[in-house]
């Protein structure tokens, strides 16, 4: 296979009878996938962390910030059921698609599995931000809104940085959901551009055909993770690195 199973693209990208297999698809798939999810919980993650850490008063803190936690705990089955059964059927009936399965729907349901992770990690951010630098700010006669967002956000960054990477780690290495969710057909939406066309995740393409696989098929399956694995691999140590350097900035280091 060589390099090919990375790089080839044509008519014919995965066939088991004829030992073709190609992961660009997948890799596509999962590219398609990975950024309509951060569309969603990269915003909303970041904003709702702003309200836990810095709008809401203690006593709602206190009830919105387990309750967030509890949503992370969640199995990822259920959300890829929620999806399946009321995403993907609503898009069907509404939208007129030709079949079951699209990668917007896996986009909006990973991107809301990932929402926890964000507020989470980003909220543990905000509030990491010393107090002595928003009192400062206070006294010179700034709102509390303008503190947040001239001193707080700004003074975060880095760790808000890394907990958007952390989320789209989180996208990237989902894979209960794109497996109920898809279709699982190995191949590129038509127009390659189209989010609500059916396609496969490098996850999903594992999940849905490993129990079959053998020879070659076997070995482009174990390909298919050892590039989810880097995939993944790399956005993590990025948010360790991220995250270290907001503990030098903060801790006066730098």
């Amino acid at each position: 296979m060589g390099l090919d199973l990375v790089t080839k693209t044509g008519d014919e990208l995965w066939n088991t009878s004829s030992n073709v297999y190609s992961l660009v698809p997948a890799m596509w798939g999962t590219l398609i996938e990975t950024v309509l999810a951060m569309a969603i919980a990269g915003p909303l993650g970041v904003a709702g962390a702003v309200f836990i850490a810095e709008i809401a008063p203690g006593w709602l803190r206190e009830i919105v910030k387990p309750g967030v936690e509890i949503l992370a705990g969640v199995p990822s089955i259920v959300y890829g059921f929620i999806g399946f059964v009321i995403i993907n059927s609503y898009l069907l009936e509404n939208l007129e698609l030709s079949g079951l399965g699209s990668l917007f729907a896996v986009g909006l349901v990973v991107g809301i599995m990932a929402l926890p992770t964000v507020v989470s990690a980003a909220e543990d951010a905000l509030t990491s931000v010393p107090e002595s630098m928003k009192g400062g700010s206070l006294a010179l006669g700034t709102t509390d809104w303008q503190t947040t967002t001239s001193i707080t956000i700004p003074a975060a960054f880095s760790g808000v940085s890394a907990a958007v990477l952390l989320g789209v780690g989180r996208a990237v290495g989902e894979t209960m959901a794109a497996t109920v969710i898809l279709g699982n057909v190995v191949e590129f939406p038509s127009p390659l551009y189209d989010v609500f066309g059916d396609s496969v995740t490098l996850t999903s393409l594992i999940a849905s055909q490993y129990g079959n696989a053998s020879g070659l098929h076997l070995q482009a399956l174990f390909a298919a993770g050892v590039v989810s694995f880097i995939t993944v691999l790399v956005l993590s140590v990025g948010s360790q690195f991220v995250e270290r350097h907001m503990q030098r900035k903060l801790g006066g280091k730098e």
